[in-house]
């Protein structure tokens, strides 16, 4: 069985709670007039009339005038149930044409009022996955109404840039993952067609292919982490960053030195409660994202210290290309780079710093980026104690 629509039941409400209000105004009206009509200011008190009634026997005089004061009273309360009774049937008569326009305006303004909510259903149904632009951009007052609406555009607003988000990290990491497929497919293809191919020539293959997998499994393996951290299902662990930093630092030692790589620490105690394998992974995205984008002759410094009020803080530095403060944020997004022109390294997924802002918001702690002067970045990452449950 269907429910009335919320406008009529809002009616309904409306139109009795006028109609009783109407009624007891009327009510009091009707009390008020039996109590005050025809009443003589020259009349006996009902004191006096109750003296005079007790002085009656000693004083025949005033039988006459009691006998008319009961006559005028009685004529009196016969006016006043005449005239109640004539204004009843008026009152009642104006009371239901009042419940029946009362019906009418309160119907009207339950629709006004509701106007907003079939706004904002007409545009729900219009939502879709491909069609996230839609907005309901109420205009009125600052209302409970346009506080929902608002709050509805809002929501919506981020809906669309998660999924736009997720479709360009879709696109980007099928490109991506099909580099490395189509240089093993490639390189497979070439050698088969060479039926007199020497061992150095398989051997070469063989190294390509093992290059590209490498990487193939290296950007997996980053997707991972960027999908569990994203998760939010993470430990709760006692790790030292400072631990994490020498061990990120000592793997990438001979990175650093192909590229002549000044290295500069300063590692101090900075415990936090959290994952340790993406804490690792967080401290070794920031040490290997500034040894790979950096140029030769460069510098890197790694620092790890504790803030006064308990947090952790991991903060990388090094030379580079310059980098401009509008692009900053960008370098955060999953395969975005500097350039769009510029290409990846051999080593490089396009996600390092992405997985960076990822575990850091699972441990509930900030991350920022700063351009430096010279040119290169500057990324400071503050961790709380304890990670959020």
């Amino acid at each position: 069985m269907r429910h009335p629509s919320i406008r009529l039941r809002l009616t309904f409400v409306y139109a009795v709670v006028l109609v009783a209000a109407c009624a007891a105004l009327l009510a009091l009206n009707s009390w008020l007039l039996y109590h005050s009509l025809y009443n003589n200011i020259h009349d006996p008190t009902p004191k006096q009339i109750a003296q005079m009634r007790s002085d009656l026997p000693t004083d025949p005089l005033l039988q006459d005038k009691l006998s008319s004061v009961d006559a005028d009273a009685a004529r009196i309360a016969q006016l006043r149930r005449q005239t109640l009774l004539g204004s009843a049937g008026a009152s009642a008569a104006g009371l239901a044409v009042t419940a029946v326009i009362g019906l009418g305006i309160c119907w009207f303004v339950a629709g006004r009022m509701l106007r907003p909510l079939r706004t904002l259903t007409a545009t729900t149904r219009r939502i879709s996955q491909d069609r996230l632009d839609e907005r309901i951009a109420l205009s009125g007052p600052r209302d409970e109404l346009k506080e929902l609406a608002d709050t509805f555009d809002d929501m919506v607003g981020r809906l669309e840039a998660a999924f736009t988000s997720q479709r360009r990290f879709v696109a980007d990491a099928a490109h991506d993952l099909r580099t490395p497929l189509a240089i093993v497919r490639t390189g497979v293809e070439v050698q088969l067609a060479k039926p007199d191919a020497s061992p150095q020539q398989w051997r070469a293959m063989a190294h390509r292919v093992l290059a590209a997998t490498t990487r193939a499994e290296r950007m997996l393996d980053g997707l991972l982490a960027l999908a569990r951290s994203d998760g939010g299902a993470i430990g709760c662990e006692p790790h030292d960053l400072a631990l994490a930093a020498a061990a990120a630092l000592s793997e990438a030692d001979e990175e650093a030195e192909r590229s002549a790589l000044t290295v500069t620490t300063d590692l101090r105690p900075a415990t936090v409660t959290g994952d340790p394998g993406l804490l690792d992974r967080l401290v070794s995205n920031l040490v290997y994202n500034a040894i790979r984008h950096n140029h030769h002759d460069g510098w890197v410094t790694v620092a790890t210290d504790r803030a006064p009020d308990g947090a952790a803080l991991v903060t990388v530095r090094n030379s580079g290309e310059p980098v401009p403060p509008a692009e900053v944020d960008r370098l955060f997004e999953p395969f975005q780079r500097l350039s769009p022109a510029r290409a990846a390294g051999p080593r490089s997924t396009g996600l390092g710093l992405s997985i960076v802002r990822s575990i850091v918001r699972a441990h509930g702690g900030t991350v920022l980026a700063t351009p430096n002067p010279d040119g290169g970045l500057a990324v400071t990452v503050t961790l709380p104690a304890r990670a959020p449950d």
